[in-house]
């Protein structure tokens, strides 16, 4: 099972997305989609549309949609080639465009499999903190989906976190709460939107960022019960931030790449 589900329709190309508590964010009646469920949810129309799994996709964030709304996800696919598609997928609430998803997807025959990051040193999960929050929440927003420790890095909840960091990275533990919910490119998709949690830590002080584009990056999935979410706070300029991540299975292997641009919010 996925973290997110699809709705499918009579149309194999169009798909939806119920907006519910569980996959927003936000302070209560204040809530928004989860830019990364938004992606999660389009990867995943995608894959049914074409049969094929994702390499890559990227978001790009245009408006909101908010609980009690329907996302409406309609997949086009310009290129099928033999082994690999190009496709395109739109989400919409009514005539307003909420998010707009390029990807490639497919896999080519081969036996070339390796990777060159490795995974960096962490304590386990379980010998780590629980991520604080600093923000009003939900209790049933996507965060009651996730359990979340911090292995390095700042989270404070007072008003400074206590000094620039000298390298902009934080390591953060993640798994899905619910019983039965895998880690697939769809979780992944959405475990890699807590980037911005890392801005603060950066720069810091209480921060994070309001993303302008997500892209993630598929390499080997494999079966794991946390991701190890490793990221990186790259520049912060002019009211924007840029950050990569890399997020590993337990045994180090690398599963996704993903990157953002945001606005800098500070709280």
């Amino acid at each position: 099972m996925s973290l997110i589900q699809l709705e499918t329709t009579a149309d194999p190309h169009r798909f939806a997305l119920p907006v519910t508590s569980a996959v927003c964010v936000g302070a209560p009646g204040s809530q928004f989609l989860f830019g990364g469920a938004g992606l999660a949810v389009s990867v995943a129309a995608l894959e049914a549309a074409t049969g094929r799994p994702a390499v890559w996709a990227a978001a790009q964030y245009l408006s909101y949609a908010r609980p009690s709304m329907r996302l409406d996800l309609d997949v086009v696919v310009p290129v099928m080639g033999h082994h690999s598609a190009q496709a395109r997928c739109t989400g919409h609430v009514g005539e307003t465009e909420i998010l707009t998803v390029n990807a490639a997807l497919g896999a080519r025959p081969g036996d070339v499999s390796m990777q060159w990051p490795r995974a960096p040193a962490a304590p386990p999960p379980l010998d780590c903190p629980p991520m604080p929050y600093n923000w009003a929440r939900a209790d049933d927003d996507i965060h009651a989906h996730l359990e979340l420790r911090t292995a390095s890095g700042r989270y404070g909840s007072e008003r400074t976190v206590g000094g620039v960091s000298p390298d902009g990275r934080t390591l953060l533990w993640a798994r899905p709460r619910d019983r039965g919910v895998v880690i697939d490119r769809v979780t992944l998709a959405v475990l890699a939107d807590f980037l911005p949690s890392g801005v603060g830590n950066a720069i810091g002080s209480i921060a994070g960022g309001s993303s302008l584009d997500n892209t993630i990056r598929f390499a080997r999935i494999v079966p794991t019960e946390w991701v190890l979410l490793d990221t990186h706070i790259e520049a912060v300029h002019a009211g924007f931030v840029h950050g990569s991540m890399r997020l590993f299975a337990d045994d180090g292997t690398l599963m996704a790449l993903g990157s953002q641009s945001m606005i800098l919010r500070k709280g």
